[in-house]
């Protein structure tokens, strides 16, 4: 295939790009040659998950990188920890054992180079957002959506036969650079699936740009997020997605303690007005 590279256990045919075959400790890859200088971009990803292996006897899954470095072996799913760039993961196993969490999970990174990947807790600790995705074993087609365009992320499946998309992630603040390549790998471990690439289809965004912001070196961007919730705080949201959890000790110990402080307050100012007031109505007499 031209501009298309592969390592590992890749096997090619006509029909599909088979990363793993379903056969323990094997990882592969495909990477394109050519960097992405778009700065607004939809990449669809057709892919299917197979085996033999029946509920939670199956592993490990596949990642879809826009990364700085390419074609690199690493732990995570087959390729480099510590990258520059985001990754989306469908992770099919979980290392978790006290995780609440459903498997197959499609979770999203985003990585200046500086944060591991945790397979103890399925990334869960640098992850931005998440889904849960039936995905294995399908008698029909599989995708996976990946936008981004004006520094918002978004992710949509399509794996229930219905033509249709379905929205898994939607952040904003996100900052990716222009020049970083795309690709795909897999591995398997002590269990495995077939992990196959049927399609991975880019699209231009049109968009439009102020003045300032076409000046811009995309290229030197740093792969960052802004967010109002550190990801670490996913380790009390076994759903991984962005919204209000349970309440720990210290946050029930925080609102009692609002409560009372505002309670108090009511008070001082209910006896300084029935004071005054008291004192006023000594005037009339």
């Amino acid at each position: 295939m031209p501009l298309w590279d592969f390592g590992g256990s890749t096997m090619l045919t006509s029909q599909y790009i088979r990363l793993t075959p379903d056969e323990r400790s094997k990882e592969g890859s495909i990477w394109n040659r050519a960097p992405c200088y778009l700065k607004d971009w939809e990449l669809h990803v057709q892919f299917k998950i197979h085996g033999q292996g029946k509920k939670n006897l199956h592993g490990d899954g596949f990642a879809v990188w826009y990364t700085k470095d390419r074609l690199v072996h690493g732990p995570v799913f087959g390729s480099k920890d510590n990258f520059h760039g985001l990754a989306v993961f469908v992770d099919t196993y979980p290392n978790d054992e006290v995780t609440d969490r459903i498997f197959p999970y499609i979770s999203v990174m985003v990585n200046n180079g500086s944060i591991p990947y945790d397979h103890s807790k399925d990334g869960r600790t640098a992850e931005l957002a998440g889904c849960s995705v039936e995905v294995r074993n399908k008698d029909y087609d599989t995708f996976l959506a990946i936008r981004y365009s004006k520094g918002r992320l978004t992710l949509m499946t399509d794996t229930e036969d219905k033509n249709e998309w379905r929205d898994c992630v939607d952040i904003s603040g996100v900052r990716l650079p222009t020049g970083y390549y795309f690709g795909a790998s897999a591995a398997t471990g002590d269990l495995s699936d077939n992990h196959d690439i049927i399609s991975m289809k880019l699209y231009q965004l049109m968009v439009e740009y102020t003045p300032e912001e076409e000046n811009i070196d995309w290229t030197k961007i740093e792969p960052s997020v802004s967010l109002l919730k550190s990801p670490k705080d996913n380790i009390d949201d076994p759903t991984g997605n962005f919204r209000s959890g349970p309440l720990t000790g210290w946050k029930v110990f925080l609102l009692l303690l609002c409560a009372l402080l505002g309670i108090i307050v009511c008070a001082v100012v209910g006896a300084v007005v029935f004071q005054k007031r008291q004192e006023r109505n000594k005037h009339f007499y």
